[in-house]
């Protein structure tokens, strides 16, 4: 009777690591896509800001040299 229990514990025990890895995995996918999202939006910014000094170069007639 005592190997049947321990199975049953172990197996028990394995699934309760297992819950806790995935909710740990699963935190930091959010943490992950929160950064990306992050970035996404700060390189589109930088894009504008590009964009409109391109837009403002050529409305002077100025050309680098």
């Amino acid at each position: 009777m005592f190997w049947p229990m321990l199975a049953i514990a172990l197996g028990f025990l394995g699934i309760a690591v297992l819950g806790v890895l995935a909710v740990k995995v699963f935190i930091e996918a959010q943490r992950l896509g929160h950064q990306v999202t992050s970035t996404t939006e700060r390189i589109n910014r930088a894009a504008e800001d590009l964009e409109r000094a391109a837009t403002n170069l050529t409305a002077t007639g100025e050309t680098l040299r």
